[in-house]
């Protein structure tokens, strides 16, 4: 298959040798219920000699997915419940998410909102309903940063980026910009020149969270794109989920890490996978995400060490779940764990 353009059917994980021909039938009722889409990017990277390759997992489509846990949900972190507007999330007092667009370049297989992005998923909003949000915007003055989401706003043309940063840049209460993607390792070459100006035409502070989970998704192409938004002053931060068979080793998690700030992107936040409908197989126990995340205290710098969470679900927000370093075993006194698994007692005893 030629790899220059996007795959996006069952068809075409078929002629690209990225599924078995006894798969399709199956595979057929995922691709109707959830969208599907691998950049050219994407597909190269996959190994397709290792039926447990990383990249693969999160993006080619699996049967698992038509099995629905009962604990899962179609809006898993709450969205709806604090959308005031279409368009707006306003879940915390000083932000707002903006999920201009519901689209993405790839359709992550373990995505949270996957019942909302994709072709049958939300769309697009229209011109009314995004004055609308602008309005909202407007209107509450305690809207410190604007989260830009969805969807993956990068896909917008630059055009209608410069569009929505412009109507941004007039509302003198919003001073942060921030915008979560995976275009720098899914599409790099998107990452030009007429995109950076677009982002950064607000005038205001610009932040970019890039969303990678493997530390093969940091090819040279993508360290490249990464290195032109840090050059021209955009201050990256990373997101990452903790992913059965993707990630879930402290090696791993540790390259990753050190890939981040290798390239000046600081870890920010490791998730711990939503309650999404067909996601099941993605899921480790938090009790198994803390010994991976404990694994990483003591081995890699400070500067790579994320902060593990978790959005509880029906809209109640974030919370940090690593595990606790320090107890209290009485007055004043504590004991406190080493990276190695010592204990120590604070203040040291005699």
């Amino acid at each position: 298959m030629n790899l220059m353009r996007s795959i996006k059917s069952v068809d075409d994980l078929s002629s690209a040798g990225l599924i078995e021909e006894a798969e399709r039938l199956a595979l057929q009722d995922v691709a109707a219920r959830y969208a599907i889409a691998l950049t050219p990017t994407v597909a190269k990277l996959i190994d397709r000699n290792d039926p447990q390759d990383p990249i693969a997992r999160q993006f080619v489509p699996d049967v698992a997915e038509l099995v629905v846990a009962p604990e899962e949900r179609a809006d898993p972190i709450g969205d709806h419940v604090h959308s005031p507007v279409e368009g707006i999330v306003h879940r915390y007092p000083d932000r707002v998410l903006l999920k201009a667009v519901h689209v993405c370049p790839v359709y992550c297989r373990f995505c949270f909102r996957r019942e909302m992005v994709g072709p049958q998923g939300l769309g697009t909003l229209d011109a009314a309903a995004l004055a609308a949000a602008f309005d909202y915007i407007r209107a509450h003055e305690e809207i410190w940063e604007v989260i830009l989401t969805g969807g993956d706003p990068l896909v917008l043309s630059p055009r209608r980026l410069a569009e929505i940063v412009g109507e941004l840049a007039g509302i003198e209460h919003v001073k942060v910009l921030r915008f979560h993607t995976r275009v720098p390792v899914v599409d790099p070459q998107r990452i030009d020149a007429e995109l950076i100006d677009a982002l950064k035409a607000s005038g205001k502070t610009l932040y970019v969270a890039l969303h990678a989970n493997h530390p093969r998704e940091l090819t040279a192409e993508a360290r490249a794109a990464c290195a032109r938004l840090v050059d021209a002053g955009i201050v990256m931060v990373s997101q990452s989920v903790l992913l059965k068979g993707v990630n879930d080793d402290p090696a791993v998690l540790a390259d990753l890490m050190r890939a981040f700030v290798e390239n000046r992107i600081k870890p920010y936040y490791l998730h711990h996978p939503d309650l999404a409908p067909g996601t099941s197989h993605f899921r480790l126990t938090i009790e198994e995400g803390q010994t991976i995340v404990a694994a990483l205290r003591g081995r890699i710098s400070g500067l790579c060490q994320p902060t593990y969470i978790l959005d509880i679900p029906g809209g109640h927000g974030k919370a940090v779940i690593g595990e606790g370093a320090i107890s209290r075993t009485g007055e004043g006194c504590y004991s406190v764990s080493d990276y190695r698994g010592g204990v120590h007692p604070y203040p040291p005893q005699g």
